[in-house]
């Protein structure tokens, strides 16, 4: 997901998306170590992910502190 496409939303819809991605990237880990999957790549598009959405959570949180 795009951070623009986050901006968007409100900050209970940013957690919880924030919250889908970190059991996505902790299913994909179990399924890395059980060697049932090969996709790694994935693993760090899901990391970026995660840290554009933590990026996006804390903007929102800096621009109610200052309004």
């Amino acid at each position: 997901m795009k951070a623009s496409e986050l901006r968007v939303k409100t900050t209970p819809e940013i957690k919880q998306e924030l919250l889908e991605l970190l059991r996505a990237r902790f299913g994909m880990r179990m399924q890395i170590a059980t060697q049932q999957s090969t996709k790694t790549s994935e693993l760090g598009k899901l990391r970026k992910s995660i840290a554009r959405a933590k990026t996006v959570l804390r903007e929102k949180e800096l621009q109610a502190g200052t309004k």
